[in-house]
């Protein structure tokens, strides 16, 4: 294995992805051969590199993997006490995280690896991966032209986030609306709606950027090529 910028070969392991790495080492969490790291250093096999202390082992076996979440877990690898977790769903011993992360009401297609590189790909907002939802809303009245012509244009969801909007939005019939997004700010579908005086009563996401749920069954998974 050649000598790769660090935050790469921290990626790599799979313990974190690529952007998580390099808060790490900027925070002094990481060392490298007994010195604390700083951004700019390389890694190979023969080096000995610490994250929080634990040391980091290169696991060559990329795993990829869709899984269509039901409503009620979570999508974090910490664990909680009366909490459902996604990675009670799939039995493998690799550690693995969470591309795409959905609260813990909304369901659908969530992927997991162990390649952080990936996860860099498919959450950086450079690289503009969509992401395309089938979202079901309760209003008091509505204004279908209206709330699609809103979200379009952008809605200021509050919070120091200022203006969400869609790339693509669908009126499906029945309170439900194809939503495709460009970017992802926190619960931004939700936040959305819910400015617009709307609740959220079903969230179902079926795409990541080429990546499709396609007819995985609800708690089931399935390995995936990413070529």
């Amino acid at each position: 294995m050649e000598k790769v910028v660090l935050q790469k070969f921290i990626a790599d392991s799979g313990l974190c992805s690529r952007r998580k790495a390099e808060d790490l080492i900027r925070i002094g969490k990481v060392k490298i051969n007994g010195h604390v790291a700083e951004l700019g250093m390389k890694a190979g096999e023969e080096d000995e590199v610490i994250v929080d202390g634990n040391k980091i082992i290169i696991n060559n076996r990329k795993i990829y993997i869709k899984l269509n979440k039901p409503a009620g877990y979570t999508c974090t690898n910490r664990k909680f006490k009366g909490e459902k977790n996604i990675f009670e769903l799939v039995d493998l011993k690799e550690r693995l995280f969470a591309v795409g992360r959905l609260d813990k009401d909304s369901r659908g297609l969530v992927l997991l690896t162990n390649d952080g590189e990936l996860t860099n790909k498919l959450t950086h907002p450079r690289y503009g991966h969509e992401k395309e939802y089938i979202v079901e809303v309760e209003c008091s009245k509505l204004k279908v032209e209206s709330i699609v012509k809103q979200i379009e244009q952008g809605v200021d969801v509050g919070e120091g986030d200022g203006i969400a909007k869609a790339r693509d939005i669908k009126y499906l019939g029945d309170n439900k609306f194809k939503i495709v997004l460009g970017q992802g700010k926190k619960r931004q579908i939700r936040r959305m709606f819910k400015a617009l005086g709307c609740d959220v009563i079903d969230l179902l996401r079926i795409r990541i950027g080429k990546f499709e749920l396609e007819d995985l069954k609800e708690g089931e998974w399935e390995y995936i090529n990413v070529n």
